[in-house]
């Protein structure tokens, strides 16, 4: 059974624009990438846990910001790994700089049996569709495609 994991995309207008934040991971094999390394804030859930509060624990434990509002459901993706993400959208505003997130255990060098604690996310930005298409891992850009589609169709009231 694939693993599973739930996030929030939260998006706000600026001037005409749509903005969506994105966190980046956080740890050395992430710290040179850039392009195609950033995600929706997310993190797998157990059996039995409903995943949209799963994505909203998920979202203030890498952030630090609350996730408030009315959630829109975005669908789910296979990312590379054969994990299935789910994840919604929520409409806010939060200063990047102020980004806490919380910390997780990793082996480092692999298969060096040295442990090593890290940030889940070292950093959360801002960006519009268009940056955030050449930031976001490939396989979560459907995520994007579905909350502009809702957008321009009314389905999120702007």
């Amino acid at each position: 059974m694939a693993k599973r994991s739930a996030g929030l995309l939260m998006f706000r207008k600026k001037g005409a624009e749509l903005e969506v934040f994105l966190v980046h991971p956080g740890g050395p094999f992430w710290a040179a990438k850039d392009a195609g390394a950033w995600t929706v804030p997310k993190g797998e859930y157990i059996e039995g846990e409903k995943p949209l509060e799963a994505a909203k624990r998920e979202f203030t434990e890498e952030t630090g910001f609350a996730a408030e509002g009315e959630f829109i459901d975005l669908g789910t993706v296979r990312q590379t790994s054969g994990k299935l993400v789910n994840a919604w959208a929520f409409e806010g505003d939060c200063d990047p700089e102020m980004l806490v997130s919380n910390l997780c255990e990793i082996e480092w060098p692999p298969r060096s049996g040295k442990k090593k604690e890290i940030p889940e996310v070292d950093r959360g930005a801002w960006f519009t569709l268009g940056q955030a298409r050449q930031k976001i891992l490939s396989s979560q850009v459907g995520f994007l495609d579905v909350l502009e589609k809702k957008v321009h169709s009314g389905a999120i009231r702007e």
